[in-house]
């Protein structure tokens, strides 16, 4: 076990949603957390990432900070997606290394996984196969990131670890249709369907693929287990283990929301990996479970929405 008591934690992009869901966990630890704006630190700036590492030495470095985005976002800009999530993750695993940092975490996401992979995934399923291709970019990106962290593992005995979450929602999570997720995406269209009385709300794809989805809050908590109670070379997944469709979480939102009207789908719009359902056995045999119902988390994603 790590013990976090009296330990500084440096969590990079703790203004996204993920980071800013972790530090909200963090404030029930005794622990201090450390944080820097894009005004205060460049995480595309090497030295300047080397240099503040080594003034404020964080005794754990988890890695939050990422440019992210939907199908659209990584169709339209896969040269963003590699190149800045690359030199990011690089710098901040580079520096942490050079400052022998006690504890690192990356965090990857499940898109890391063949996009045909055997369900539910396992960690080993990593590399077996071809990814999907409307988000190979910010996968690859990912794959670098948890193999660069096992590799300084490896050759410097550094313990430093890799989670991959599953899909993600919640508070700060991102609203905007052109680059969004499908859940934020959806809520943001309901609220707009039933604010203008509209009698259909479109769906992108056929809405028969399956996603597994989790609360921020229900990742942050694990996370903080992660660090505690998990130190290996292999990534973990962190998941729910449990899977709905498109047209299901769909359904689901718009009774959150209080859209009343007909569902449309589009058939002409990607629907992208047929499945993703995680294999998060290796976490949960550890004694960790999520607690937060997708209808629950539903409605208080809905409700931290800025209207």
């Amino acid at each position: 076990m790590f013990d976090l008591a009296g330990r500084s934690l440096f969590v990079a992009g703790h203004r996204g949603m993920v980071g800013s869901a972790l530090v909200r966990r963090l404030a029930s630890e005794p622990v201090t957390v450390l944080t820097a704006d894009r005004a205060q630190l460049d995480l595309t700036d090497q030295p300047a990432v080397r240099a503040f590492i080594r003034a404020k030495r964080p005794d754990v470095v988890v890695i939050a900070a990422a440019k992210v985005g939907g199908i659209a976002a990584n169709n339209d800009y896969p040269a963003d997606f590699i190149a800045t999530n690359l030199v990011i993750q690089s710098n901040l695993i580079d520096a942490a290394a050079a400052a022998r940092t006690p504890k690192l975490l990356f965090l990857g996401s499940s898109c890391i996984y063949p996009r045909l992979a055997p369900q539910p995934i396992t960690e080993d399923a990593l590399l077996t196969g071809p990814l999907e291709a409307t988000n190979q970019w910010y996968a690859i990106a990912k794959i670098a990131g948890l193999k660069l962290a096992e590799a300084y593992r490896h050759q410097h005995g550094l313990d430093f670890i890799s989670a991959m979450p599953t899909n993600l929602y919640g508070p700060g999570d991102n609203y905007d249709l052109a680059s969004s997720h499908v859940i934020p995406a959806l809520l943001r269209k309901a609220h707009e369907a039933k604010t203008t009385g509209a009698d259909t709300l479109t769906v992108w794809g056929s809405g028969t693929p399956r996603r597994e989805f989790m609360h921020v809050d229900d990742l942050a908590d694990a996370l903080v287990f992660v660090l505690k109670h998990y130190s290996d070379a292999p990534h973990i997944n962190i998941g729910t283990g449990s899977d709905v469709t498109i047209a299901e979480v769909a359904e689901t939102i718009a009774q959150v929301v209080g859209f009343t009207g007909r569902l449309v789908f589009d058939p002409t719009k990607p629907d992208g990996t047929p499945r993703k359902l995680m294999d998060s056995s290796r976490l949960t045999a550890l004694g960790w479970t999520p607690r937060i119902s997708l209808v629950d988390g539903l409605a208080h994603a809905y409700a931290a929405m800025p209207k």
